[in-house]
C-alpha cells in the first residue's frame, strides 16, 4: 500500500455522496409537487469502505495510482421506488440532467445476475468544487425497488459473511428468494393504480385532519374559546367515526370562523 492520505483522497468522494443525496430528494420534493406521485421513494448514499476498495482493487488487479478511474463505485448512491415502471422513468431524468454526466449503464434487470441480483445501475461522472480546484469524481447510482434492495441487502451480508464462498444451499436459497422478489414487483405492478389511489386518499385524509387541527388551534388566537371547545369536540366525535367528508366539513366551518375574526366580525358572546 502507498503512503498517501487516505483521508484526503475519501473527501471529494464524501463531498459527491452529499450532494447527489441532496439534489435528488430535491428532486423528488419537486416531482411530488407537480404530479402528486413521485418514482423516488427515498434515497440513500455511502462511501465505500477503505477496506472494500483496496479488497476490490486487488481482485480487479488496479494498480493504486489507478483507484480513481479503475473502481467506479467509491461514491455509491441508491434510489429506491415503488414500482419496477418507477426505475426506467427515474434513469430518465438522471440522464436528462446538465449537472453530471452519464458515463454508462448497467441493466441487471432486464439481464439479472445468474445470483438473482437485479438492479440498474449508472455510472457518472460528477464534478465537484473542492478547496483545491473542480475534480471530476467517478460514482455508481443504483436504482431499485425495495424489494430488490431488501434481497440485496441480505446478499451483500451474506457474500462479507463468507468472503464471495457461498454455500451451494444458500446460494439456491438466495436465488429462489429473489425470483420470489421479482414476483412481487410484478403483482404490485398490477395493481399499481389501487395503490397509488390508496396512498393519494392517505395523504389527503391526513392533510386534512391536520388542518382542521391547526384552524381549531387559530381559534384561540382569535379569542373564540367557545367555539374552539366545540369544535375540538366535534374533532374529537368525527375522528372515532372517521368521517372525512363530516371532517372537510368541520374544516370549512372552522376556517369560515377564522375568516370572520380576521374580519373584526366575531360571533356573538365573544
Amino acid at each position: 500500500m502507498d503512503g498517501r492520505d487516505w483521508g484526503t483522497f475519501i473527501l471529494p468522494y464524501e463531498q459527491t455522496v452529499e450532494e447527489l443525496k441532496v439534489k435528488f430528494k430535491t428532486m423528488r420534493a419537486e416531482l411530488k409537487k407537480r404530479e402528486e406521485y413521485t418514482p423516488i421513494e427515498f434515497v440513500t448514499g455511502r462511501v465505500k469502505r477503505l477496506s472494500s476498495i483496496l479488497e476490490k482493487a486487488k481482485r480487479l488487479n488496479v494498480r493504486m495510482e489507478d483507484l480513481e478511474q479503475g473502481i467506479e463505485d467509491i461514491a455509491g448512491i441508491r434510489i429506491m421506488c415503488q414500482f419496477v415502471e418507477d426505475i426506467r422513468r427515474v434513469a430518465e431524468y438522471i440522464r436528462a440532467r446538465k449537472d453530471l454526466e452519464v458515463v454508462y449503464e448497467k441493466d441487471y434487470i432486464t439481464n439479472y445476475k445468474e445470483s438473482g441480483y437485479r438492479s440498474f445501475h449508472m455510472i457518472i461522472r460528477y464534478p465537484v468544487q473542492t478547496a483545491l480546484g473542480l475534480k471530476i469524481v467517478l460514482a455508481e447510482i443504483q436504482i431499485r425497488t425495495l424489494a430488490m434492495n431488501f434481497w440485496a441487502t441480505i446478499e451483500h451480508s451474506l457474500n462479507y459473511k463468507y468472503r464471495e464462498s457461498l454455500p451451494d444451499e444458500i446460494r439456491l436459497r438466495l436465488k429462489t428468494a429473489a425470483e420470489a422478489a421479482s414476483i412481487l414487483d410484478s403483482e404490485m405492478s398490477s395493481i399499481r393504480e389501487e395503490i397509488l389511489e390508496a396512498q393519494k386518499t392517505f395523504e389527503e385524509n391526513s392533510n386534512t385532519t391536520t388542518q382542521v387541527l391547526h384552524a381549531i388551534h387559530q381559534l384561540y388566537f382569535y379569542h373564540l374559546v367557545n367555539e374552539a371547545i366545540r369544535s375540538q369536540e366535534e374533532f374529537n366525535e368525527i375522528w372515532q367515526r372517521q368521517d372525512m367528508e363530516a371532517m372537510k366539513e368541520l374544516l370549512r366551518r372552522v376556517r369560515g370562523m377564522i375568516s370572520q375574526a380576521k374580519k373584526g366580525d366575531l360571533p356573538d358572546g365573544v
